[in-house]
């Protein structure tokens, strides 16, 4: 313990390769701190695209929306002059 304290943390090994580590309890709270920070940023994330994409659903979900899509399947495609056949392209 006193190299922990001393060190600030202690790896243990078995047969040359790391098994566990030891934190002195201060490095052990900061990690935790740490990873609550990280998954509340990142379920803030989550939350936004979730918000954004239920917006963008509502829209999906109108009647103008639907009559839309129809006035837009009706309309001519654009090619640009070229011809395209086939698959892959």
């Amino acid at each position: 313990m006193r190299t922990v304290r001393q060190e600030g943390a202690v790896v243990v090994t078995n047969h040359n390769e790391p098994e566990a580590v030891i934190l002195g309890v201060k490095e052990y709270e900061t990690l935790l701190q740490r990873n609550r920070q990280v998954e509340a940023q990142e379920q803030a994330g989550l939350d936004a695209l979730r918000r954004r994409f239920d917006e963008r659903l509502a829209v999906l979900r109108t009647d103008e929306a639907a009559e839309r899509l129809r006035t837009t399947i009706r309309k001519p495609a654009k090619l640009g002059g070229k011809v395209r056949s086939g698959t892959g392209f």
